[in-house]
């Protein structure tokens, strides 16, 4: 029987940050899904860090450039508050923390966050774009479409929790597909200024507390996060949608 090294605040925050290695991660997305307080904890600083991001991207849209400074500050902070943290940990558990440090190197761990962009995406996201176009499709066909939509019979007949909706988007259409782990829900929206996107949510099979990624896929932009056993993905073909700000927007309404 293999013995499982405890999760500590270190390896959590290595998970934030996305520098553990695969076999680690999920050791402490196990742990994660048996202390919901903590994994509770875990997604508001991976939201957080997302922010950061958005503050500090390159582009009027995200707020002034004093907003933007105050972020970089406030990152390096973070980060400076973390390297303390490790220091201190060293220096506690001296020649142990060395071999474990060798032991890691070994194994790749600690990769920059930027490698996650090469990683493909779960096999659900492919499922979100097909499920878009088929409904970009079924709009094309005016007596195909139905716009009935609550979201307690959704949760009833799926165990699906949708997030709620902003009051200036319209739900035009809401089917059931099946998928690999249970049915899934597609419902395609229109914006408040009629762009087209897509709100996919299927259970992966597989508890998981992951941020607000973005992918390019088959003609199409798709932002993708996890909480819980219950993944989603929004999706659309107009670059113009700030989709992650608004996938992130649509996660918090889950909490």
């Amino acid at each position: 029987m293999n013995t499982v090294d405890p999760i500590i605040d270190a390896d959590l925050d290595a998970y934030v940050d996305g520098e553990l290695d695969v076999a680690r991660r999920i050791q402490v997305e196990s742990y994660l899904s048996e202390n919901p307080a903590t994994a509770a904890k875990v997604m508001a600083d991976l939201s957080i860090r997302g922010e950061l991001r958005l503050a500090l991207a390159n582009d009027s849209t995200f707020g002034r450039a004093e907003t933007r400074d105050a972020a970089r500050r406030l990152e390096r902070g973070l980060a400076y508050g973390r390297i303390f943290q490790t220091v201190q940990r060293i220096a506690a558990v001296g020649v142990l923390v060395a071999a474990g440090w060798v032991a890691h190197t070994s194994f790749g761990a600690f990769t920059a966050t930027e490698v996650a962009a090469s990683v493909p995406a779960p096999a659900y996201v492919e499922d979100a774009v097909r499920a878009y176009h088929t409904a970009i499709l079924r709009q094309s066909v005016p007596s195909q479409v139905v716009a009935s939509y609550k979201a307690e019979d959704i949760r009833a007949a799926t165990a699906i929790v949708m997030p709620q909706i902003p009051k200036d988007w319209t739900i035009s259409d809401v089917q059931i597909f099946p998928s690999e782990f249970g049915p899934s829900v597609e419902m395609a929206i229109r914006t408040e200024d009629s762009k087209q996107i897509s709100l996919f949510a299927v259970r992966p099979g597989a508890f998981s507390v992951q941020s607000v990624k973005h992918i390019a896929l088959d003609n199409a932009e798709a932002a993708y996060w996890q909480i819980g056993d219950v993944a989603y993905a929004l999706v659309t073909a107009d670059r113009t949608i700030p989709l992650d700000r608004a996938a992130d927007q649509l996660a918090r309404t889950l909490y």
